[in-house]
């Protein structure tokens, strides 16, 4: 077999890292001898997260748009992209590879838009119901464009467009009896647990609805399992207690996953993939500071299909209570909801695009 050379590109969040990783290692077993290198952006997460999985990571100089109007970052962001396009090019002559893929991040958008003017294939992943700027602008020069959700033809080219759902890491997809999962952390079986995911740095909206809540959950007897961020973490590590387990981040999820029964987290587009594999009952409270609301379209999209229960922010402080409560009280609900989301899970995500691109390349 042909030794290929590939370039993935996803970076800034682990929502498009880690769906650049899943894809990677689905080449790797496809395409045994090929030559993988990844390209992120200099002082973000993937220059750290990409070489723990054994790949080697380019970097380039480019950041994203700052919603503070008066930034010096965005008043050296139209520099720093014309150096990121420039150090792109010099990245696909010295690689030369035969297939370019982005799913997403602020290093996304120049590696791939210059793959397309030296005619390599591109495929881009968009995670979203709500595409990004970049995507779409994308969309308009790659070969294909890979989706998580229906209807994406309002936003994407109907020819290039082909629907894999999001790509998750292959350990979650591994089912876990959930008194399996408990026994591993030495939680009671008996005992319900409630896990808060607030993403690596932390939710300050999100923490604060339980440390409110504290006295709530400890009276139902509940295991709380709290990942409130590194940049809340000495703010509510004395909260730590018998039942109530906090955490800076979270490395190791899946035995949290499959040991809880209900989970509240953000509703970024990783996560939602994740929860749909493992198939539990969650409240989602959608980030209002992403670009262009996307979070809460995320969930919105999920909850009108009755897989889980949306919160936004303004409402939360009063509704959120009465929403858990709920949750705790009846099974029945509980059970139904998981059912929905698994019905949306798409455990071969990666299989499909590996799948795609492989068929390309034996038509060249």
């Amino acid at each position: 077999m042909k030794k290929y050379k590939f370039i993935l590109s996803g970076g800034g969040t682990g929502g498009h890292i880690y769906p650049a990783i899943s894809i990677a290692e689905r080449l790797s077993e496809v395409f045994p001898k090929s030559n993988i290198t990844f390209v992120g952006s200099i002082g973000r997460m993937e220059m750290k997260t990409i070489p723990k999985y054994g790949y080697k990571i380019k970097g380039l100089f480019i950041s994203g748009l700052k919603r503070k109007i008066f930034s010096l970052e965005n008043v050296l962001l139209p520099f720093k992209i014309i150096i990121s396009l420039f150090q792109s090019i010099f990245i696909i002559l010295i690689n030369k590879p035969d297939f370019v893929i982005g799913t997403g991040g602020y290093a996304s958008f120049p590696i791939v838009f210059i793959s397309t003017f030296f005619r390599i294939p591109t495929l881009i992943q968009e995670q979203n119901s709500l595409p990004g700027i970049a995507n779409r602008l994308l969309s308009r020069y790659v070969r294909y464009v890979s989706v998580a959700y229906n209807k994406m033809d309002k936003f994407f080219p109907t020819e290039k467009l082909f629907y894999t759902g999001n790509p998750v890491r292959r350990s979650i997809t591994m089912k876990i009896e959930t008194d399996k999962a408990k026994e591993s952390l030495s939680i009671d079986k008996e005992r319900m647990v409630i896990t808060v995911l607030g993403g690596s740095l932390g939710s300050k909206k999100i923490n604060e609805l339980i440390y409110n809540n504290l006295d709530y959950i400890k009276s139902k007897g509940i295991v709380l399992i709290w990942q409130c961020g590194k940049l809340y973490y000495d703010l509510y590590k004395d909260q730590s207690s018998e039942g109530i387990i906090i955490y800076d981040f979270i490395s190791d999820i899946d035995n949290i996953y499959y040991s809880s029964d209900i989970i509240i987290a953000r509703s970024g587009a990783l996560t939602l993939s994740e929860l749909a594999i493992v198939g539990k009952p969650s409240i989602l409270i959608p980030s209002p500071n992403v670009a262009e609301d996307h979070q809460y379209h995320n969930a919105k999209a999920i909850s009108d299909l009755d897989a889980a229960i949306c919160l936004v922010e303004k409402e939360a402080d009063i509704l959120f209570r009465s929403k858990l409560d709920m949750l705790i009280k009846d099974e029945g609900y509980r059970e139904k909801i998981a059912s929905n989301i698994s019905k949306l899970a798409s455990p071969d995500a990666s299989i499909k695009i590996v799948g795609k691109i492989k068929n390309h390349l034996s038509y060249e």
